[in-house]
């Protein structure tokens, strides 16, 4: 219905040489710029003096750190933000999701995932036109009012990546070969993968900035990715906290001097807009340092909640192991938290806790995940949650616990086979940063104000409907989040 509805809009833009004059004085429009995993110590804190054009939305708007969805990662953080819909609602809970509760389904959490509406599609019924770049989960590209240029997720520009489909065509002439992600930003080539960054952003903000001018819109959003890979890259050059940090390191400003690129890039975005657009910039968690990994299912296999028929000779995924699943209770999966599973008689096919005894076995796993302590027997201050506790409803396969180890300064390691419970090598690659549960949020309303005003207590379900009330339309009674004030 949509593609019928929207197709003559979609693939017949109009050039307009300044949009802004060709538009009643009244329209409303917004523009959201989303910074992947921007940190708000970075840019309210120790930077702010050093980047001018966010300096100004900080001085004439709102700001404040905006607490991210739980697990603070981004997919499923930007669907959620666009959704204001928990990941308990979306059924989403990471990049790869439980399929149904057999031991090796998995789903990718690609834009056929998301059941709920997002802005752009609320938008649309509302006769409004969005331009969207770059925004997680959004690949592959459903039918919108407007144009689409899908995420990271996308396996590469051969695929149908952009709504209309000709608009890749137009792509290409404008900006060459578009850069979807930094491949191998986990490689350790510091080098190769910084340079990477900068061609992906300047690309991007320049394909921005040809949509933004040749287009009529009424909401815009870009997502950059690069503050995200810069931070797992590079974040050990940078913070003297870090463990692996050297000072005077080559890399050692490679951050800062991203983060002021990123500011330029930025400025010559807000040139292309007038004062009556209501402006954002958010990012949808922060980081810290990463100070090592937990070998969450070394820790079950010590503690007898999983069985394996054969020990491997070193470390491996625990896909590629046999696990003897009639005498196992649980098992997890690494990332930036864990995700932890019961093996639930009645549940899974070879269940073996009886479901009288479900709470029980929770019990036991969250005390035991807690009293986890460093390599030095000092205390890190995991947090383990059930997750019903973190979510109104919950869809999907959940895990049955979310872990944060040493509150996300460690994160959890999938690998089993190493005989470690520590390791300070992360098993997909080098990774100096993990998420932090704080991103940040500017907005400037159109015209400024006076004077800058501190935003408290922001949530990442409040954007979706504080955008649809600038843009004046009613907010859906189902959505989780609320309008902020201006």
């Amino acid at each position: 219905m949509l593609k019928k509805l929207f197709t003559r809009s979609s693939t017949e833009p109009v050039a307009r040489d300044n949009p802004a004059s060709q538009t009643s004085p009244a329209k409303k429009r917004v523009l959201l710029i989303g910074l992947d995993c921007a940190e708000p110590d970075l840019v309210f804190g120790r930077w702010l003096d050093e980047l001018p054009n966010i300096r100004s939305l900080y001085q004439r708007g709102l700001h404040g750190p905006l607490r991210s969805c739980d697990p603070p990662i981004t997919v499923p953080a930007w669907s959620v933000m666009m959704s204001s819909k928990s990941p308990g609602m979306l059924g989403v809970y990471g990049f790869r999701n439980r399929a149904d509760h057999s031991y090796d389904r998995y789903a990718i959490a690609n834009s056929l995932a998301i059941k709920e509406d997002r802005l752009w599609e609320i938008l649309s019924r509302a006769g409004k036109r969005s331009i969207v770049i770059g925004v997680p989960g959004t690949y592959p590209p459903k039918p919108l009012n407007g144009m689409m240029v899908t995420d990271f997720l996308t396996p590469d520009i051969s695929c149908e990546y952009t709504y209309p489909p000709e608009l890749k065509a137009e792509i290409e002439q404008v900006v060459g070969e578009y850069i979807l992600d930094v491949r191998d930003f986990r490689s350790g080539n510091k080098a190769k993968i910084l340079a990477d960054i900068y061609e992906m952003t300047r690309k991007r903000f320049q394909l921005a900035r040809h949509l933004i001018q040749k287009e009529d819109w009424d909401y815009f959003m870009m997502v950059e990715m690069g503050t995200d890979r810069i931070h797992h890259a590079l974040w050990d050059n940078m913070d003297p906290a870090h463990r692996f940090y050297e000072a005077g390191n080559e890399f050692e400003n490679a951050i800062h001097d991203y983060y002021v690129e990123v500011d330029r890039e930025i400025g010559e975005l807000l040139k292309l807009v007038d004062e009556n657009t209501d402006v954002l910039i958010v990012s949808d968690h922060g980081a810290k340092r990463m100070d090592g990994g937990i070998c969450v299912n070394e820790w079950l296999m010590t503690n007898g909640y999983l069985a394996i028929r054969d020990k491997p000779e070193g470390a491996v995924p625990l896909s590629k192991v046999k696990i003897d699943w009639p005498k196992t209770k649980a098992w997890g999966d690494g990332g930036y938290y864990a995700r932890v599973f019961l093996n639930v008689a009645g549940r899974e096919p070879e269940g073996t806790i009886p479901p009288e005894d479900y709470e029980k076995v929770r019990d036991e796993l969250i005390a035991g995940l807690k009293s986890i302590r460093d390599e030095n027997g000092n205390e890190i201050g995991t947090q383990v949650y059930r997750p019903e506790e973190l979510y109104k409803e919950v869809r999907g396969v959940a895990p049955d616990l979310i872990v944060y180890f040493g509150d996300l300064y460690w994160r959890s390691v999938g690998t089993i086979g190493g005989g470690k419970l520590h390791t300070f090598e992360n098993d997909t690659g080098p990774d100096g940063a993990n998420h932090a549960q704080h991103g940040i949020i500017m907005l400037r309303p159109a015209g400024g104000l006076a004077e800058g005003r501190v935003l408290d207590g922001a949530k990442i379900v409040d954007v979706a409907p504080t955008i649809l009330q600038l843009l004046g339309l009613p907010i859906p009674g189902d959505m989780e989040g609320k309008a902020l004030t201006v």
